[in-house]
């Protein structure tokens, strides 16, 4: 007997004989050197065996010299499937066309990624990858081999110190290292700090240059702090002032905060769609017509479909719509008050700096009024105080 897999390619029959001198067929038949296998013999001179299809035909002879009938019961193996297919055309065209669709989608550049770069725009480097044939739709096998298209990119890209391109199915990633530039040191021509406030001096710390104020004195804007010219008549430098200077300054903030919080919430009512999506289109398949919620949120849940490590533009993509509402819930009057502070305390900050502090605070008015809290708050902040001016010198 043959292996499965051979008897299955060359094409097998299950046949019962059904005769006296079923035997002698068998008996004759393996000396003869036919394939068969899977013998089983029944009552009233009946025997069952698999036999290849090339060998079948020769039981005619010796079913006529015996006076034995044979019956087919079973065909099995691949000559059998390609009838079968033979006769659904429509199903084998279907399938044919399938695979090379899929074929020639996964032959074509679906998605281009740019990674690495920070001072080169990536528009920059797409238009440098699309001289080099890299863009959308093109095939890959009119792409040329990836070293010398990122020895090509990079040609056209000067800031660049390297350039790799990786192609993974149908997606391509242009990735990039932009070459060191050395960082240009300012000019650092002399000058003092001045105040760019009006301030209570908290702190002053003179690197280079010399203090002309004390911690608890009061400056006003454009007053100078640390002055660039150092030593006495006799013997004077203009230097670059540099150090630090902080002081309190003050300001003044009006608070709005209503007396309700709205906040959206689900009433678990849902609707569901599915869609075949190719490329960039998208086919709906299921969830069709309208739904009728008034506020609602879309989540949506992409599959692509992957082969091997690749990433086809073939996929599938879900989404729940899901109803929604907004409820409105009241707030105490002291909470309220505390979020309109806390959101006061940030914005200042914000504005003065990740170096500053709130010193001291204070209501000045308060009222309720129209569903609503209104603030007047008095801020002390403690901050940096000083910016350059140049020292201008006469006859340059």
């Amino acid at each position: 007997m043959e292996s499965t897999y051979m008897a299955w390619v060359r094409g097998y029959v299950r046949v019962e004989l059904r005769g006296e001198g079923c035997e002698t067929v068998l008996n004759q038949a393996i000396a003869q050197g036919l394939t068969v296998w899977s013998v089983q013999i029944g009552q009233g001179g009946r025997m069952r065996l698999d036999i290849v299809v090339s060998d079948f035909f020769e039981l005619r002879p010796l079913l006529k010299r015996t006076g034995c009938r044979v019956h087919v019961l079973e065909r099995h193996g691949f000559p059998f499937f390609l009838d079968k297919l033979g006769k659904r055309k429509i199903f084998v065209a279907g399938i044919a066309g399938f695979v090379i669709g899929i074929y020639l989608l996964s032959s074509l550049v679906w998605q281009i990624s740019v990674v690495g770069n920070e001072r080169i725009t990536r528009s920059e480097i797409l238009q440098a990858a699309a001289q080099e044939g890299i863009h959308r739709f093109q095939w890959k096998l009119r792409l040329k081999e990836t070293e010398v298209l990122s020895r090509n990119i990079q040609a056209l890209l000067p800031g660049t110190s390297w350039v790799g391109v990786e192609i993974k199915g149908t997606h391509i990633t242009v990735k990039i290292v932009e070459a060191t530039i050395p960082e240009k040191k300012p000019l650092m021509n002399p000058r003092n700090l001045v105040a760019t406030k009006n301030a209570l001096i908290t702190e002053i710390l003179a690197e280079k240059g010399k203090p002309m104020v004390k911690p608890n004195s009061y400056v006003r804007k454009g007053d100078v702090l640390i002055s660039g010219y150092i030593g006495n008549e006799q013997n004077s430098q203009i230097v670059v002032a540099t150090g630090t200077v902080k002081g309190l300054v003050w300001y003044t903030s009006k608070i709005e905060v209503p007396l309700t919080t709205t906040y959206k919430v689900y009433s678990g009512e849902s609707k569901d769609r599915s869609y075949l999506v190719f490329g960039s289109r998208a086919l709906q398949l299921t969830g069709y017509g309208k739904h009728s919620y008034e506020q609602f949120e879309t989540i949506p849940e992409r599959k692509t479909l992957q082969w091997r490590n690749y990433s086809l533009p073939i996929g599938w993509l879900h989404e729940k719509i899901r109803e929604t509402s907004l409820i409105s819930e009241p707030i105490a009057e002291n909470e309220a008050k505390s979020i309109g502070l806390e959101q006061a305390r940030a914005e200042l900050l914000s504005t003065t700096g990740k170096d500053s502090r709130i010193a001291s605070e204070k209501i000045l008015h308060e009222k309720t009024e129209n569903g609503k809290v209104y603030m007047e708050v008095h801020f002390e902040v403690e901050e940096m105080i000083m910016e350059e001016q140049p020292i201008v010198i006469q006859g340059e």
